[in-house]
């Protein structure tokens, strides 16, 4: 292989990650902000798959890839939104209802798609700057991805900046780690891990939207295949940090391609096991980190996955 060859492949590849990586990046973040606060949505798999269907029939009954990633948020937000009245507002266990809420995300979401499956729209439209997008290796890598791919960087960058440097950021961090002392000090608790919830399934429902509008332009039951569970390990793996958080989704979306081009090269490993890896890869870096730190959940908020009820 030539060193031009080398290049075009180790560029496809690139490209692939990104676009591997971008919906555990987007539905992750959204995890992050929820946890903070100090609540435990187990529900990302189901708010993913209903932003895929909602997303996918809102682009083509309308024509509009923004109006369908726009369905695709608000269908996540909606879902998340049942999860928020059960544990919020009426101290229903957080896992049991969020382990519900994947159940009921994906049946309902079969039931939505069920008229769209087979039909196909236009992908997510890509980036084009005269010149740079032209530009050797570098151009279709930085300046040739589609909004979604821009939108989970941004996204990342502004709850880094929100949790770490503005008020606002430090009182969801304060109620995740104490909510009994942050409401003693006039906050309100439940409205914010409400609003946090809400948000999370925001990202979660995006993150679908763009499996269905960008990633693989048409919907199909089941098309999240995981992503969302490992969306929460990644929470896991970096941290409750932004920045971790970003690493560890290129990471997993790495893997992901990895196996492919491995099948694709004829390696002599099964292609179920090697289907396995990026599940496979989450397992092991949670079972290293629970060694390194005596326990998963060490650095996790004090509060998280307790329900709390003030005063009335």
């Amino acid at each position: 292989m030539g060193l031009f060859d080398a290049l075009h492949y180790s560029e496809a590849v690139i490209l692939s990650v990104l676009a591997a990586s971008t919906p555990l990046l987007l539905a992750a973040s959204g995890e992050l902000v929820v946890e903070r606060s100090g609540v435990l949505n187990l529900g990302v798999e189901g708010m993913m798959i209903m932003g895929a269907a909602c997303g996918f029939g809102g682009a083509y009954l309308t024509g509009s890839t923004l109006l369908g990633a726009g369905c695709g948020i608000l269908a996540g937000a909606a879902t998340s939104a049942i999860f928020a009245v059960l544990t919020l507002g009426l101290a229903v266990n957080q896992v049991a209802t969020g382990l519900a809420l994947t159940i009921l995300g994906s049946g309902l979401s079969g039931l939505i798609g069920a008229g769209f499956v087979g039909n196909q729209i236009a992908a997510a439209p890509h980036l084009y700057v005269p010149v740079l997008t032209d530009l050797p290796y570098i151009g279709r890598i930085v300046f040739g991805q589609d909004g979604f791919v821009y939108g989970s960087v941004a996204l990342i960058v502004a709850i880094w900046w929100f949790l770490y440097r503005t008020r606002s950021g430090l009182v969801l961090r304060a109620i995740g780690e104490n909510h009994a002392s942050a409401h003693a000090l006039g906050y309100p608790v439940l409205k914010i891990r409400a609003l946090a919830v809400l948000f999370g399934g925001a990202c979660a429902g995006l993150a679908g939207a763009y499996l269905s509008l960008a990633y693989t332009p048409f919907f199909t039951p089941g098309m999240t295949a995981g992503r969302g569970w490992i969306a929460l390990a990644l929470v896991v793996f970096a941290s409750w940090r932004p920045g971790r958080l970003a690493a560890g989704a290129y990471l997993f979306g790495a893997v992901t391609i990895v196996q492919l081009h491995l099948q694709g090269a004829g390696a002599g490993i099964p292609s179920q096991l090697m289907t396995s890896l990026p599940y496979l890869a989450t397992v092991l870096v949670l079972v290293a980190i629970s060694r390194a730190r005596g326990t998963a959940g060490s650095a996790a908020p004090a509060s998280l996955g307790v329900v709390f009820v003030p005063d009335r």
